[in-house]
């Protein structure tokens, strides 16, 4: 067998530098912080909750019943919340993926029962002058379990 030789070296240089740039457990953590944002909207039906997830930029689209595409400016998610959601303090939602390259990030939220409703969002995001921001959304429904 051959064993790596062990020689006494120099003891190890310790740094009293800290990182001065966000690791990637800070991005991750905000950017969860910016979804559960949207998360807590969507449970209370308050959009005033959940705007400050969104860029003022950002769209929303789906694929309406009739097969075509549906959506647009943002404002068209806070309208339906504030008038087609109801409060749903025991809905699940889990973020069950952030992909994070640089400034650019894309996320996924399962929930289920939100206003009686189970869906998947896609979000992309970036961040903006050093704020993680959504700037899409895109979503499925799925029957109601």
């Amino acid at each position: 067998m051959a064993y790596a030789e062990t020689s006494p070296s120099a003891p190890p240089v310790i740094s009293s530098k800290t990182v001065s740039t966000p690791t990637y457990v800070e991005e991750y953590q905000a950017i969860t912080a910016v979804l559960n944002t949207y998360i807590e909207g969507c449970k209370q039906a308050k959009s005033s909750l959940m705007k400050s997830a969104f860029n003022e930029h950002a769209t929303m689209y789906s694929v309406g019943a009739d097969g075509k595409l549906a959506g647009g400016a943002i404002p068209i998610l806070f309208e339906g919340i504030d008038k087609e959601f109801r409060p749903s303090p025991d809905a699940k939602a889990a973020i069950t993926r952030i992909e994070i390259v640089g400034n650019a990030a894309s996320a996924r939220i399962d929930a289920n029962g939100m206003s009686g409703i189970s869906f998947t969002d896609f979000f992309q995001l970036l961040k903006v002058e050093g704020k993680w921001t959504v700037v899409s959304k895109i979503f499925q429904t799925h029957p109601a379990a």
